[in-house]
């Protein structure tokens, strides 16, 4: 089958596929907007992550007529009640862009102590039915824990990755996201989780539909 992930950033097929390989399933063909001709872009003015992966999964499905996958994801910080949340790929204005939102972060952090700078990286899957009337059939969360540091650390990832520091049990813990493999992140990231949530039910969704 053809998946359609509503997304343009390569770095997130690679994850997906990658998930996808570890539970078997490499039938699945990963496609992005730009090899179907492009889908129109969403305004992302939900409330909540599954808000927007909602919305972006059900028009990507009535535009292309594919099984499509679309994820809202972003930073939650406890000093800063949760900011950025929602709007953490724009934190920094648009347009998007990973070193200002990086700046504005340490910049809001200032002056607070490590012990303090607890956040979680949250990710929201939403998986629809392709075609007119599409719906959502799959909704799956993937929380982790961590702390930002004062400066980024690692060459690998992308957004936030360098300044968030895994704090929960494991051997990646003290490391950064920049600082992981493509399979140690992809293993305990909150993507990585809720993927594998997906990926888990994905063939009874496959076959009941």
């Amino acid at each position: 089958m053809r998946l359609l992930l509503a997304s343009n950033n390569a770095k997130k097929r690679r994850e997906l596929e990658g998930v996808l390989a570890l539970h078997g399933l490499d039938a699945v063909e990963v496609v992005m907007p730009a090899d179907v001709g492009g889908i129109d872009d969403v305004d992302e003015d939900r409330d909540s992550f599954l808000g927007n992966a909602e919305k972006k999964a059900l028009a990507a499905a009535e535009s292309t007529g594919l099984w499509s996958l679309a994820d809202d994801s972003g930073l939650m910080v406890d000093a800063l009640d949760g900011a950025p949340g929602v709007y953490s790929a724009r934190y920094a204005g648009e347009p998007s862009d990973d070193a200002r939102n990086n700046a504005k972060l340490l910049q809001e952090l200032e002056g607070i102590e490590s012990a303090h700078r607890g956040a979680q990286f949250v990710c929201a899957l939403v998986l629809a039915t392709p075609g007119p009337g599409a719906r959502a059939v799959a909704e799956c969360t993937g929380t982790v824990r961590g702390r930002i540091l004062d400066e980024g650390r690692g060459e690998s990832g992308f957004g936030y990755d360098p300044l968030f520091a895994f704090d929960e049990d494991g051997p990646e813990r003290g490391r950064t996201f920049a600082e992981l493999s493509s399979e140690e992140k992809a293993s305990i990231s909150h993507r990585g989780r809720a993927l594998a949530e997906l990926v888990h039910r994905l063939p009874e969704l496959l076959a009941a539909d």
